[in-house]
């Protein structure tokens, strides 16, 4: 079995504040991280951070009459922020794609790219998507614009720019994709890259002019070029793990946690809009800078509010801060994870995070903690000694395919049945007449709550500890678990 993993998120651009789609994204990841590290005791690498270059980056910060340090600076640390609002993993790295060793990892990467003959120049005219910050072909558009940011104008770019050999990888990343059968996930989007690379590839641009777009990272040996933001920010995954200073280290991080090229190990977290980018673009670059490939890529849906975009002119944003700062991190935690789907769109609006939250917290898990633990109280002498018990395999089997809302809603099936237990033996009533057998069916109570609360660790780390505490200590909770109405 895997003992060491490495799980990524995508970078989020610094042009706006953090929204719930990435929200999402990070705590699903999170999930994942905590299920490895605290249940299955594996050591766990979990990545996230800001990607600060680009031309919508400079071009957010010219609005703002900012300088573009100062702008990234500011918006990377609402970011940085993100860590304790959404009760991400203590560990959890954060990198910045300004930082001085990430930009020096860049092009140490851009070196062997270009030394292994990946890397060419020319002269170019192409059709770009500032929203996206990639070329598209006339077949991607719809009435001369790019369907997921309709309200941007294409722009024309006809300058001279450095490419990546995009088109000598065809047959490499088919047969990635025939080696490794699960390298993307779900299958409907592994369908959707090898489609796409069935077809010709085409070279893409991978830097720009410094008189016409200064914010990036400097092309080696050509002061004229930054690089492509896509190129430098994609060597995140691995400079984050001290690449390449520890390329050669067997025990260090890279080895480790990366994977070697006979044993990739990487896990991608992404959302379908990077689908391209994560399993086919970064892939190819990989090989060609002659590093070992990613394990595996999670592909995930978009999150839409009331069945349409999110956008500030509509008013359906929403703000995951706005969230914990009245109910609470735990509670988005488990609206995350009970009703956003880890691979398909979601709908996402208040309303429906009220009715969550009444229906699962305050009616499901805190009335049956708050249950249990009185008669527990009331009836029993002491505190019952509670095992580590083995956890259902539907359980693992659900977080073993990154199936986040299924395994979150066995757990609350199970929580389901323990208020049928109670319900039907009774043992509140049971206590006047059949004292020991009431007590009995009291102990198995607690021992089945403490088994939710070892499910609950990657979803509701916070609840529970308080569930483990109360417990241990036998006594109710001061406050009950999630009794407020939303």
């Amino acid at each position: 079995m895997t003992t060491h993993r490495y799980i990524t998120t995508t970078l989020p651009y610094v042009n706006s504040d953090p929204h719930i789609g990435f929200a999402a994204e990070i705590v699903h990841a999170d999930i994942l991280a905590r299920y490895y590290r605290d249940v299955l005791r594996q050591e766990v690498f979990f990545n996230t951070g800001t990607d600060e270059h680009g031309i919508k980056v400079y071009t957010k910060a010219q609005e703002s009459a900012k300088d573009p340090q100062a702008y990234v600076d500011e918006y990377a640390e609402k970011f940085r922020n993100l860590k304790g609002t959404l009760g991400l993993s203590e560990e959890l790295h954060f990198i910045r794609t300004t930082d001085d060793h990430h930009k020096k990892a860049a092009q140490e990467f851009w070196r062997r790219v270009r030394d292994n003959g990946f890397i060419y120049k020319k002269n170019y005219k192409v059709k770009y998507c500032v929203g996206c910050e990639l070329e598209k072909t006339d077949s991607e558009l719809v009435n001369g614009r790019c369907p997921i940011h309709p309200n941007r104008e294409i722009e024309l770019i006809e300058e001279e720019n450095y490419f990546f050999k995009f088109s000598a990888f065809k047959e490499k990343l088919e047969k990635l994709y025939a080696d490794q059968p699960d390298f993307v996930v779900p299958d409907f989007r592994f369908n959707e890259i090898k489609a796409f690379v069935s077809r010709d590839l085409e070279d893409f641009s991978i830097s720009r002019l410094k008189t016409k777009m200064p914010w990036g990272v400097d092309v080696p040996e050509d002061s004229e070029h930054v690089m492509y933001v896509w190129f430098d920010a994609l060597v995140n995954y691995i400079s984050t793990l001290g690449w390449p200073e520890n390329e050669k280290d067997s025990d260090g991080d890279f080895a480790k946690f990366w994977g070697t090229l006979a044993k990739p190990n990487a896990l991608q977290i992404a959302g379908k809009d990077n689908l391209r980018q994560q399993s086919a673009m970064w892939q190819s670059m990989l090989m060609a800078a002659g590093l070992p490939n990613t394990r595996q890529v999670i592909i995930r849906g978009f999150i839409t509010s009331g069945g349409q975009k999110m956008s500030k002119s509509l008013g359906n944003v929403i703000n995951p801060n706005d969230i914990v700062a009245e109910y609470g991190t735990e509670a988005l935690r488990y609206f995350l994870a009970r009703e956003v789907s880890p691979f398909e769109d979601s709908d996402v609006t208040m309303e429906k995070f009220k009715t969550a939250y009444n229906a699962g917290l305050a009616n499901a898990l805190g009335n049956t903690v708050s249950r249990v633990m009185k008669m527990a109280t009331a009836y029993l002498q002491g505190p019952v000694a509670v095992q580590k018990a083995e956890l259902p395999h539907t359980y693992k089997d659900f977080l073993a395919h990154y199936e986040i809302k299924l395994a979150a809603d066995f757990v609350w099936s199970e929580i389901a049945a323990l208020e049928r237990n109670i319900q039907e033996k009774a043992p509140f009533k049971l206590v006047k007449t059949e004292p020991e057998a009431a007590h009995a069916i009291i102990r198995e109570l607690v021992v089945g709550l403490a088994t939710i609360a070892d499910m609950l660790v990657p979803f509701l780390p916070q609840t529970s500890a308080a569930i483990h505490s109360l417990i241990k200590e036998h006594r109710m909770p001061e406050n009950p678990l999630f009794m407020r109405r939303a």
